[in-house]
C-alpha cells in the first residue's frame, strides 16, 4: 500500500501478510529467550531492513514489519509497536525506549468511512541520533529530526526538528541540544 492510499482495514488479502508478521514476531520472541543470536535471521526475515548491528528486543508489535527499516546501531527496548501500513524508517544510533508506538495508519474523521472500515496511512522517519524515551507515541506523518530527544510518555503529532528536546501531550520543543 502507497502513503495516503485508502485502504480497508480488514481486507482479506492483506490477511495474508499480517498473519505471516504475527507469526514471525512471535516467533522471534520464543527464539530470542533462550538464544538472542538465533532469533536474528527470524528478526531479519521479518523486517524489511534491518543493520546487522541493530537490536530490538522482543515482543515485538507490527502490522507488516516489510515496511520498516532500522539503521545501524540502533537500539529499541521491550514492547516497540511499529504498525508499518506505510513506511518507518529509523536512522543509525536511534534510542527507542520501551512500549513506545509508531502508527503510521490513520482513520477518516467522518463516521459513515469509519463505519466502511476506511483507513489510510503516512510514513514516519526518525533521524540519526534520535532518542524516544519509554512510552512514546509518533503519530503518522510525523519526522523525528537527528540528535532530537523525545520524552517519555510524550504524543507527537506533528514533526520535531533537529537537535531538539520535546516533551508532552501533544509534544512541544521545549529547548535546543548545542
Amino acid at each position: 500500500m502507497l502513503a495516503g492510499d485508502l485502504y480497508i482495514a480488514d481486507d482479506p488479502e492483506l490477511a495474508a501478510a499480517l498473519r505471516r508478521a504475527e507469526e514471525l514476531a512471535h516467533r522471534y520472541g520464543q527464539v530470542y529467550a533462550s538464544d538472542p543470536a538465533a532469533a536474528r535471521p527470524i528478526l531479519e526475515e521479518l523486517l524489511g531492513s534491518v543493520a546487522p548491528d541493530a537490536h530490538v528486543r522482543p515482543p515485538l508489535y507490527v502490522d507488516y514489519g516489510s515496511h520498516i527499516t532500522i539503521g545501524a546501531g540502533t537500539f529499541a527496548n521491550y514492547g516497540l509497536t511499529a504498525l508499518d501500513v506505510a513506511p518507518i524508517t529509523i536512522g543509525a544510533d536511534v534510542q527507542i525506549g520501551p512500549h513506545v508506538q509508531l502508527l503510521t495508519p490513520t482513520h477518516p474523521v467522518d463516521a459513515q468511512r469509519r463505519r466502511a472500515k476506511l483507513e489510510s496511512a503516512a510514513p514516519i522517519a526518525i533521524g540519526d541520533n534520535a532518542w524516544l524515551g519509554g512510552g512514546a507515541i509518533v503519530l503518522a506523518g510525523v519526522t523525528i529530526g537527528a540528535n532530537s530527544v523525545i520524552g517519555a510518555g510524550a504524543v507527537v503529532t506533528r514533526d520535531i526538528p533537529d537537535n531538539v528536546v520535546a516533551v508532552g501531550n501533544p509534544a512541544r520543543v521545549v529547548r535546543s541540544i548545542s
